[in-house]
């Protein structure tokens, strides 16, 4: 089958190696495995660090955001039957989607929601889950609660950002405060719900009194939290938590313990590496997602077509990730 790899760890995205084609062997279901016929991927940030740091003489495929169709199954599946269309955002100890085949633990797998593209659903996996494991799980705020109570992301025009707001804003009562620094950042964000769009290249705290918030109960840092730890801890009421997803170099916590903040990480990795107890939730997560979306809840994050899976479009791909300017997710489609 067709795939497109990396072996040599950090290569500029211009380099003929930093992604390449090559024929690798078709993989064979396992237990619990679905066979996927790859229809549509997405790129996001771990691609490209996973590929900064990882390499060798093995080749290695990246990817996780997937849409496909089930063409063979596994012994004890019982979630899902050849011909299902799904998506998923995989395992990240396991071979990416870069790929024309594909396994994954249907666990970790949800049906493709019937009002979408695949180009439009494959930019939902990994985000979804990331938004509302950072919702729901880590930071405990009930579906349909937190009234009267306040949320600030951090970097809100993401990947990861465009899913949150619309999920912070249609199934909680929160006050939805996401940050933008570009006009064009902040009208999509505006229209994807948030209540307020402030800027992040500017202080916080005067923007947040200005738009009447003061402080805020939740922050939700995505990008540069080390940046902004100082700025969060200021922000946030005595007993707020602090949620974040990025790698910061270093984090001093010990400002936080004044306010008695807390602060929660999250990996949506977390489950499948491990393969906790609750593993499935992220089948019955995907699940509520697609039909979140076919009844008109939430909307697809798609910000750019890419065009076919090659490692040409990919490492374009990769390169505007890089940049830090990306907005929704970028997708591509078909080999």
């Amino acid at each position: 089958m067709k795939a497109i790899v990396f072996k040599q760890p950090a290569l500029p995205i211009e380099h003929p190696e930093s992604l390449f084609e090559m024929d690798l062997p078709k993989p064979v279901p396992g237990a619990r495995d679905l066979l996927v016929e790859v229809k549509a991927i997405a790129v996001n940030p771990v691609d490209t660090k996973v590929r900064a740091r990882s390499g060798g003489e093995q080749p290695q495929v990246l990817g996780w955001d997937t849409v496909g169709i089930v063409r063979e199954v596994g012994e004890g599946v019982s979630l899902f039957q050849p011909g299902d269309e799904v998506f998923y955002a995989g395992a990240i100890d396991r071979p990416g989607s870069y790929s024309q085949f594909h396994l994954v633990d249907e666990r970790i797998v949800g049906h493709k929601p019937r009002t979408l593209d695949n180009a439009s659903a494959v930019a939902l996996p990994l985000t979804s889950i990331t938004a509302w494991e950072l919702l729901f799980d880590r930071l405990g705020i009930e579906e349909n609660g937190g009234q009267g109570k306040s949320l600030l992301i951090i970097g809100a025009a993401g990947g990861v950002g465009s899913i949150l707001v619309q999920l912070a804003r249609k199934l909680t009562g929160l006050t939805v405060i996401g940050t933008a620094s570009r006009p064009q950042t902040q009208q999509w964000v505006t229209e994807l719900g948030a209540h307020h769009v402030i800027d992040h290249s500017a202080a916080l705290a005067p923007q947040l009194d200005a738009i009447g918030q003061g402080s805020v109960d939740y922050v939700i840092s995505l990008t540069h939290t080390d940046t902004y730890a100082v700025q969060i801890v200021d922000v946030l009421r005595p007993q707020g938590k602090l949620a974040l997803i990025d790698d910061p170099a270093q984090l001093d916590v010990m400002p936080f313990k004044r306010k008695s903040l807390s602060v929660h990480w999250e990996l949506m990795f977390t489950r499948s590496l491990y393969h906790t107890e609750d593993m499935i939730k992220q089948h019955e997560l995907l699940e509520r997602i697609s039909n979140l979306v076919d009844t008109g809840v939430i909307r697809t994050t798609l910000g750019e077509h890419f065009g076919a899976i090659n490692a040409d479009n990919l490492k374009r791909a990769h390169a505007l990730i890089e940049s830090g300017k990306a907005k929704g997710k970028i997708v591509l489609e078909g080999f």
